[in-house]
């Protein structure tokens, strides 16, 4: 059974976690499988060029079940060798892919994201929400930490001090509070979520494909680089974009005043 349902319109690619009945909970290899492998097809398909990420049902990701962690069973079967073995090769494969991703990527987050789900989200490069939306770095409350990677975004998300605020206590963090400490960066009526995330990703979809994946990599760098370092792979991209068809083509249409026409690869 598919998990992750598709909807390209133009150049968005629409990906919706697709278990209602289980809130959209992350548990097999084959969800995990599913996306890597979307998360390549994504990065070779150039006519793909922003994606938004939701989930079906009231919930955007339960996160683990909590089902199985009582019986030990799937991801967390075995001894702890077995179940490090199993973080890694098992749920670790989604933000390795995400973050991989060389397009941007929305999250509309149409309800409860927790433990998983609310790290889920913050791998994403936007998020939104509705009054619906909650976040919780609920791992504490179950007596784990969190295992897919969230202690590396969330800080990167909120701040350190709001990710404390979030992990040390377990806590829920609604629609308005996640607004005011950027977890979120608009509410939107319920009915327009998916219709408003289409929208903001077809507005970064119109502008040149090549000038979007390279200022995706500069943000992506800024994480881990000095300003010396940042300042010469900017300068080194932009060198590039200089160069390319697509540049000379969105200055023609400024001036024009029209939107661009850009190449597909």
């Amino acid at each position: 059974m598919t998990f992750l349902t598709r909807e390209m319109k133009e150049h968005v690619l629409t990906l919706t976690m697709s278990s209602p009945d289980t809130r959209n909970a992350l548990t097999s290899d084959d969800q995990f499988e599913e996306f890597e492998s979307i998360c390549v097809e994504i990065n070779d398909n150039k006519a793909i060029r922003a994606v938004v990420l939701t989930g079906e049902g009231s919930a955007f990701c339960a996160g683990g079940n909590v089902k199985d962690m009582r019986e030990r069973k799937g991801l967390f079967s075995g001894d702890p060798f077995d179940q490090a073995d199993a973080y890694r090769k098992g749920i670790q494969r989604i933000p390795r892919a995400i973050y991989s991703l060389n397009v941007p990527i929305i999250a509309a987050v149409n309800g409860p994201a927790v433990g998983a789900g609310c790290d889920l989200a913050t791998m994403c490069d936007i998020r939104i929400g509705t009054d619906k939306t909650m976040f919780a770095e609920s791992f504490v409350k179950l007596g784990i930490i969190p295992g897919d990677g969230g202690a590396w975004f969330l800080p990167r998300a909120v701040g350190y001090s709001n990710a404390c605020k979030m992990a040390f206590t377990g806590e829920p963090i609604r629609a308005q509070e996640a607004l005011t400490m950027g977890l979120i960066s608009e509410i939107v009526e319920t009915e327009r979520l998916v219709g408003r995330a289409q929208e903001l990703a077809a507005s970064i979809a119109q502008n040149p494909p090549h000038a979007v994946r390279l200022t995706k990599q500069l943000m992506r760098a800024s994480e881990k680089s000095s300003l010396d370092e940042l300042l010469d792979k900017s300068a080194a991209f932009q060198a590039v974009c200089h160069a390319e068809a697509d540049h000379v083509e969105a200055v023609e249409a400024f001036f024009e005043k029209r939107p661009g026409n850009y190449r597909e690869t």
